[in-house]
């Protein structure tokens, strides 16, 4: 049920039209669409009583693999993830994918990934309490190889965006029947309330990861499991030391 939604979700954001400064849109559902499935696949079906979710992707992570927060390596190496990744028709030339071959590494995904390692140890255990998605599978990129977040478009290009993406959320969550979306970062938690008003489901937020919050860079696991412990969320002990 999870491949058929983000399916469509890929289906019907194809279709949206972005002007300047959005020069390249990257759809990873699309061209990373095995390694994506393959993720809906291996770790969709615990139904883990939380989904924690993200923004959209990023170039180093999503925008490389298909899999939310997919820090090349965790992907490969914790995750355990294949599938042929192909590349965007338009491709920026300063925003290759390279897929698996790429050197770079997204410090937001590294975060999240590295935490769920060491406090769970095993992708299979944390997936029974956590499953993570991006409210929005769409990557803009500007002429200068900026990433350009969901929200900062213009209203006319954001509201028929959204709309598709409230949907998709809401047919997720009625797949999944989470007790708890969280948003990973501020935007992501206002869109799971605007979208969800009228389904029965608890709705916080923690910190997102990114090295461009300041917050982030001073603890961000210690500020996250804060977060998550007053929600009334209870995390087992630490697992393993893994370098955050």
């Amino acid at each position: 049920m999870l491949t058929a939604i983000t399916d469509e979700l890929s289906r019907q954001v194809e279709r949206l039209q972005f002007a300047s400064p959005v020069t390249h849109v990257y759809n990873p559902l699309s061209y990373a669409r095995e390694c994506h499935h393959d993720y809906l696949r291996r770790y969709g079906s615990f139904h883990a009583p939380i989904l924690l979710l993200g923004m959209n992707p990023g170039p180093f992570g999503m925008g490389q693999t298909g899999v939310p927060f997919g820090e090349v390596r965790a992907t490969q190496d914790w995750l355990k993830l294949q599938g042929s990744i192909k590349q965007p028709a338009n491709m920026h030339p300063k925003r290759p994918v390279l897929g698996f071959d790429s050197a770079r590494s997204e410090v937001s995904g590294r975060r999240l990934w590295a935490w769920a390692q060491q406090r769970y140890g095993t992708p299979q255990a944390f997936f029974r309490s956590f499953f993570v998605s991006n409210y929005c599978p769409l990557l803009f990129l500007e002429e200068s190889g900026r990433n350009r977040t969901p929200d900062k478009l213009p209203k006319h290009e954001r509201d028929p965006l959204f709309e598709i993406c409230d949907r998709a959320l809401r047919q997720t969550v009625a797949t999944l029947q989470p007790q708890w979306v969280i948003g990973v970062g501020r935007f992501a938690t206002t869109r799971a309330k605007a979208a969800l008003i009228d389904n029965d489901v608890n709705i916080g937020t923690i910190l997102h990861p990114s090295p461009a919050s300041p917050a982030a860079n001073r603890g961000w696991v210690e500020q996250a499991e804060a977060q998550l412990q007053a929600l009334g969320i209870r995390l087992p002990a630490r697992h393993a030391k893994v370098p955050l």
